[in-house]
C-alpha cells in the first residue's frame, strides 16, 4: 500500500448506547479499549499485535462497530483484501453513519483500482455534519477523483481540503500530481515545493513525481538530486526502476 498514512484515519469512538446492565457496559468498555490499542499498534505497523487486540475486542463485544473499521485497515495493509472488505461492510452495517469507516473503505476501494466507486464512500463520509476531520475525506476524494480521470472534481475536492486545513501535506501533494497530469508543470512544481516544506520524509511515489516534474521543467540538478534520494532510500522499489529506465 502506498504510504498515505496521513490520509488514513483510525478514529475510535463509542458507538451506540450501552444498556444499563453492568456486564454489557463492561464488555463495551473492554471492546473500546482494545480497539484503541489495535489502532495504535496499526499506526506503528505492528500488525500481528494489532490483530491480537482486535480479537480481544471482538470477543468482548462483537457488535462494537469501530472494531471492524480498524480490522479492515489492518487487513488492507496485509493485502488480505477479501477480509478487509468484509470488515468494512460489517462495520457499516453496524453503524451506517460512521464517517471514519466510509472514508477508510473509500480509500481501500481507491487503492484497489476502484477509484470511481470510492467517491461515493467519501461523499457518504462528508454527509455527517459532526464528522471531526472532513478534510481527510476531501483530500482522499480529490486524489481518487484524479485517478478516476475527473480533474475538475479532483481540484474542487482538494481546494475544499486546503480551505479546511491550509498547508495540508496530502492535499498539496494531490495538487502537485493533478497539475502534473494536466501538463501544468510550473504549477506542479509550485505545489510540490509547498508539499515538501510541510513534510519530513517522502515516499518513493512522491520522489518519483518530483523527478518527473523537474525533468519537465528541465532542471537537471534538481532532477538528479531527487533521483539520487530515490535510489538511495528505495533502491528496490518500482519507482526506482522507472527512474532508471528514464520513465
Amino acid at each position: 500500500m502506498k504510504r498515505y498514512m496521513g490520509l488514513i484515519l483510525i478514529a475510535v469512538f463509542l458507538s451506540g448506547c450501552a444498556t444499563s446492565r453492568e456486564p454489557d457496559e463492561r464488555s463495551r468498555n473492554i471492546a473500546r479499549i482494545h480497539t484503541e490499542l489495535a489502532g495504535a499498534y496499526f499506526g506503528r505497523q505492528q500488525y500481528a499485535v494489532a490483530l491480537q487486540e482486535v480479537g480481544v475486542a471482538m470477543r468482548a463485544d462483537a457488535t462494537y462497530a469501530p472494531i471492524y473499521n480498524v480490522s479492515g485497515m489492518i487487513r488492507m495493509a496485509l493485502g488480505e483484501d477479501d477480509k478487509a472488505k468484509a470488515d468494512f461492510m460489517r462495520g457499516l452495517k453496524l453503524d451506517p453513519g460512521s464517517s471514519e469507516t466510509h472514508n477508510n473503505y473509500g480509500w481501500f476501494l481507491c487503492q484497489r483500482g476502484r477509484a470511481q466507486d470510492s467517491l461515493q464512500q467519501f461523499q457518504e463520509a462528508l454527509k455527517n455534519p459532526l464528522y471531526a476531520t472532513p478534510e481527510i475525506a476531501y483530500a482522499n476524494a480529490g486524489i481518487c477523483a484524479r485517478k478516476a480521470g475527473d480533474f475538475q472534481m479532483a481540484e474542487s475536492y482538494l481546494n475544499r481540503a486546503l480551505i479546511l486545513r491550509p498547508g495540508m501535506p496530502e492535499a498539496l501533494f494531490g495538487f502537485a500530481d493533478l497539475k502534473f497530469a494536466s501538463a501544468e508543470y510550473a504549477n506542479a512544481k509550485k505545489y510540490f515545493h509547498r508539499f515538501q516544506q510541510s513534510t519530513q520524509d517522502m515516499t518513493a511515489e512522491q520522489l518519483l513525481l518530483a523527478v518527473r516534474i523537474e525533468r519537465k521543467m528541465q532542471d537537471r540538478n534538481s532532477e538528479a538530486s531527487y533521483a539520487l534520494q530515490l535510489m538511495k532510500r528505495f533502491p528496490d522499489s518500482r519507482e526506482a526502476q522507472l527512474v532508471q529506465r528514464g520513465e
